[in-house]
Formats: C-alpha cells, sequence, structure tokens
C-alpha cells in the first residue's frame, strides 16, 4: 500500500521525528492558526503520514493534553522570597500572554477532560499566595476566581468586541482589586 506523497515515521531531509517535535509544530500552528490543528495538518506541516504521529501519541487527546502542558508550563514561575503580590501579577500577565500568544488554547484547555495543565497553573498559584497562608477552601476560591477572570479577559480580547485590551493596562486595576480584596481576607 502506497501513500499518496507522504513518507512514513521520518520527515524529509533526515530529521528525526520525535515527540518534541511533533510538539512544536503543534504549538506554531496553533499559534498561526489560532486554533488546534488537525491531525492531517499537523502530519503535513512536519512531511509524515499521520499513522506516524500515533507512534509517540495514542490519541489526538494525549497530544492536546502534552501540547497544552508544555505550553502553560512556559508561564512564569513564582519566585520564592518575593512579594506576594508582584509575583501573582507577573504569574497572571504570564498567562494572559499566553493566551494572547495561541489564540485556540483557551478553548482547548476548556474542553479537556484532563486536568494537566490547570496542576501547572495551581501549583504556580499556590506557590504566589504561600507568604498569605490562606486555608486550602480560601485557595481554592482565591484561585477559581482569577482563572475565570484571566480566562474572561482573554475571551473579550479573542471576540475584540471591547477593542484595546491587548496591554496589561486594562487588567491592572481589577487585578489590584482582586490583590487588595485577597490581602484583606488572609
Amino acid at each position: 500500500m502506497t501513500v499518496k506523497g507522504k513518507r512514513r515515521g521520518r520527515p524529509q531531509g533526515g530529521a528525526a521525528l520525535s515527540r518534541e517535535r511533533i510538539l512544536e509544530a503543534a504549538a506554531s500552528l496553533l499559534g498561526q492558526e489560532g486554533k488546534v490543528p488537525s491531525l492531517r495538518k499537523l502530519g503535513g506541516e512536519l512531511e509524515v503520514d499521520v499513522m506516524a504521529l500515533y507512534h509517540y501519541f495514542p490519541n489526538k487527546g494525549a497530544l492536546l493534553e502534552a501540547l497544552c502542558c508544555q505550553l502553560v508550563s512556559g508561564i512564569y514561575t513564582p519566585q520564592e522570597g518575593q512579594p506576594w503580590r508582584q509575583e501573582l501579577t507577573r504569574l497572571s500577565q504570564s498567562y494572559l500572554s499566553l493566551l494572547r500568544r495561541h489564540g485556540g488554547l483557551l478553548e482547548t484547555l476548556l474542553g479537556m477532560s484532563t486536568s494537566g495543565p490547570a496542576q501547572v497553573f495551581m501549583a504556580r498559584f499556590d506557590q504566589a499566595v504561600a507568604p498569605l497562608s490562606l486555608n486550602e477552601t480560601q485557595r481554592g476560591h482565591a484561585m477559581a476566581l482569577l482563572v475565570d477572570y484571566l480566562h474572561g479577559f482573554a475571551l473579550a480580547i479573542h471576540c475584540n468586541s471591547c477593542g484595546g485590551l491587548e496591554d496589561d493596562g486594562h487588567l491592572e486595576g481589577p487585578l489590584n482589586f482582586y490583590l487588595d480584596a485577597l490581602e484583606a481576607r488572609a
């Protein structure tokens, strides 16, 4: 059986196909197109048969989780010993910047049935607010409120209905209000 115009296993030019190379191409396509690429499109970008991707990922869901975890792992990591407000602000700005750069990422994250990428953000959130000594319930509510706000802000940017939200200036006021309330509760 022959596959039209596709090479099995390895891309042209001798470059080895790898998990990392697949994720890099998927992230690039996500950034360019603003949506998760199809496996067919990804295979075409890598110049391999789609079935070669299944050697590295058992299904598209596993590929999406790995892609999202890799992207979310690139957000800011709060530094111990730094002011918590500064660290939570940097984390929030970094996450929002990631969502801006990869238009389809928010929808992908919200549609996932696994929690790998969310675990990355939650761990970083916990690092940032550790000095506040919040109990588990308070931490959970504080994180849910912040994540919902950031997701709503990112959605408004992508809908382009508000215009002018591309810079962090519009985030500063509401985020400071949130930080003040969080500090008052601690």
